[in-house]
């Protein structure tokens, strides 16, 4: 297929002057808005201290100018509100709302602030309110589904400043200043025509193009398809377009917007009007020439100049971006939806979207395997992709990937909601996981990976796949722990023990047992946590997996330490150094004599401890760990103050100055729930 093929076969606009000239008209709404910012609300007049921040909503149909008009007020005010302009949208282009959950998440984000993983809408509502109480912004909030989204993103300070835009009123929220948006005046509306038309035809027939604001109602997005159906149609006269609107006008519940959709798009040749009509199915409403091309079927060149030709006619809008990427505007949403369900077989708009998710994965697959670059195996893989396909630097991967974050997760969302590509769905999971950590890492990317790692749950459950139900449960459990909610964690880490039985996955299940008694030891159930310990210890060993039994081991004498149990911590310890030490890891042992040391201090005995650290501290200088080297040496010290023998205490301490000064010694880069790294809790008398 040939690039002229799909092309519109009109003529090529320069740049996007609908959105880059001059705001055009509303002088009377933008006045009356900026004169409601500073009118009294309903507490001033009573006496009491404004609570919240100010409400203005715009209301007005799709299409209206609403979102234009609330950008256009946010910058004629942005000066009086130095932490900037937040934005948010708060309804898929489908009209389904986002959770308020992934709203406060976008404030946060611009504000610069992290966005603790799995964290719920509360938390994050509350995090963000917090965040805005001592700074001065502007919330700019689009497509308000309800008044229950923007009530719980509502600053409690009066010195923000919220714009909601919404197709109706926010009922319950009370002193909200509403702006409803008619059509343009005359004069504007005519000058946004101009802008596409240039000034001749408008001249001419004023008339005719006073008609045509008339019949589009004076409403932007009409009027913008009429002036790029005439710009490239430069024979055309302004009163063949009205006189085909009104033949077009058959239904009395028509919009302008529809009446002038359906003959732009009836207008394109045949090849171009399908690519329109499958943008129905762009993840969030973003395309980019690789979505255009896998929906349609044809070359990236050949969708890349088709789509910056809808972008002259008004179809769509480019955005600021580094790629080349493009955005349907939420107005035509519905009427692409409506022609696609039309014109298109349902099998084939399916087919379209396995195209487009296929495409997505071997993208994600090309975006990791570039950082592989020591894997002879990933390099091969990577060369055997097409070129297009591919990207010329890592650099380049870890851009696209951050700049198309938002339709990438948009991208899974829809593929799991859909319910019958979850084959293409997990796939498209699995490869996005991998390509965020390779880019980012699990820590940065713990936010998105947590909703993708639910995403791969609802499918798990739907389609009985216990194996990799565990796997979900266990990558939840595991955020759930790092961010403190460790009794959630510990009911997904049962789930997923339960899981990994019914799969048969020792590896789950071994996994999931530990991860059990973990989260016992957080809440601080000691006998239960050695307990679950010990299970996984019995399954380790039957599976004469040595490395994991030897660290269970000592996870199982913290355990008893914390407790106070001294004795059966010792004799757990004494285990695991044998394990270790049988395995060859000199490190590993070195850290378990020390850790049997410090237990023997704790027990009172404290010759047994100083000939164990002693003996600790020759294994740590074998194994070069000049860390543990000198925290043995502190420790030394400690205990022969403690025996009376200052001299040889100061000489100790003095060798561990020596050793952490000579040495760069790195940050201990062990999981912060590593057994060795475990502080004591408690210390009874118990033994």
């Amino acid at each position: 297929m040939t690039d002229q093929a799909v092309g519109t076969g009109g003529v090529q606009l320069s740049g996007h002057a609908a959105t880059k000239g001059r705001f055009l008209g509303r002088t009377r709404e933008l006045k009356e808005l900026r004169a409601d910012i500073e009118r009294a609300g309903l507490d001033t007049i009573a006496g009491r201290k404004a609570p919240r921040a100010r409400v203005l909503l715009i209301a007005g149909r799709p299409g209206s100018g609403r979102t234009a008009l609330a950008e256009e007020l946010a910058r004629q005010v942005a000066d009086r509100y130095p932490h900037g302009v937040l934005r948010a949208r708060l309804a898929e282009p489908d009209g389904t709302p986002v959770p308020v959950e992934r709203a406060a998440r976008e404030l946060l984000a611009g504000l610069g602030l992290p966005t603790p993983a799995g964290a719920d809408e509360d938390d994050l509502a509350a995090a963000l309110r917090e965040a805005l109480a001592e700074r001065r912004a502007v919330l700019l909030l689009d497509d308000a589904a309800g008044a229950d989204q923007v009530d719980a993103l509502l600053p409690d300070t009066p010195e923000c400043l919220l714009v909601a835009v919404s197709a109706g009123p926010l009922t319950g929220i009370s002193d909200v200043r509403p702006c409803t948006l008619g059509g343009l005046d005359t004069k504007s509306a005519l000058e946004l025509l101009t802008r596409y038309t240039g000034s001749v035809r408008v001249t001419v027939d004023p008339y005719a193009a006073e008609g045509l604001v008339e019949v589009c109602q004076g409403q932007p997005a009409a009027l913008i398809l009429a002036g790029g159906w005439l710009a490239v149609r430069p024979k055309a006269a302004v009163a063949d377009l009205v006189k085909q609107l009104h033949a077009e006008a058959d239904d009395a519940a028509d919009t302008p917007l529809g009446r002038v959709f359906r003959l732009v798009h009836a207008s394109l040749p045949a090849t171009a009007a399908r690519i329109l009509r499958l943008l129905s199915l762009a993840p969030a409403g973003l395309v980019d020439p690789h979505t255009a091309s896998a929906l349609a079927g044809c070359s990236i060149d050949a969708a890349r100049t088709t789509l910056d030709d809808f972008v002259a006619l008004g179809l769509l809008r480019a955005v600021d971006s580094p790629l080349p990427e493009y955005e349907v505007p939420a107005c035509l949403h519905p009427l692409l939806r409506a022609a696609a369900e039309t014109h298109e077989r349902s099998g084939d708009l399916q087919l379209a979207r396995a195209r487009m998710l296929e495409r997505t994965v071997r993208l994600l697959q090309s975006c990791r395997a570039i950082t592989e670059t020591d894997n002879p195996q990933a390099r091969e893989k990577l060369q055997g992709m097409p070129r297009a396909l591919r990207f010329p630097t890592p650099r380049a991967a870890a851009d696209w990937l951050r700049l198309r974050r938002p339709a990438l997760l948009a991208s899974a969302r829809l593929a799991v909601a859909d319910g019958e590509l979850d084959t293409l769905a997990r796939r498209l999971m699995s490869q996005l996981v991998r390509a965020m950590v390779a880019h980012f890492g699990t820590q940065a990317a713990a936010p998105d990976l947590y909703g993708v790692h639910q995403l791969v749950l609802d499918v798990a459950e739907r389609r009985d796949l216990p194996r990799e139900k565990a796997a979900a449960l266990l990558n939840l459990a595991d955020v759930d722990a790092r961010t403190g909610r460790t009794a959630a964690a510990l009911a997904r880490y049962r789930a997923a023990l339960d899981a990994g039985r019914e799969a048969n996955d020792p590896y789950a299940t071994g996994r999931a047992m530990e991860s059990v008694g973990g989260a016992h030891l957080e809440l601080g159930d000691y006998e239960r946590a050695a307990d679950w310990y010990g299970r996984a210890l019995a399954q380790r060993l039957a599976r004469d997996e040595r490395a994991d039994a030897a660290r269970l081991y000592g996870r199982i004498a913290t355990a008893h330490t914390y407790a106070g149990r001294y004795g059966e911590a010792q004799r757990h310890w004494r285990a695991a150094a044998s394990w270790h030490r049988k395995n060859g890891d000199v490190a590993a042992y070195a850290r378990a004599l020390s850790e049997l040391g410090r237990v023997q201090e704790y027990a009172g005995r404290p010759e047994e401890s100083l000939r164990t650290c002693q003996e600790a501290v020759e294994w740590a200088r074998r194994a070069e760990d000049a860390r543990l080297q000198a925290a043995l040496h502190l420790r030394l010290a400690d205990t022969l103050e403690h025996l009376g023998d200052p001299a040889a205490a100061r000489l100790h301490r003095g060798t561990a100055e020596r050793i952490l000064g000579e040495e760069a010694v790195p940050e201990d880069p062990r999981p912060e729930h590593d057994a060795n790294a475990y502080e004591i809790r408690s210390a009874s008398a118990e033994d």
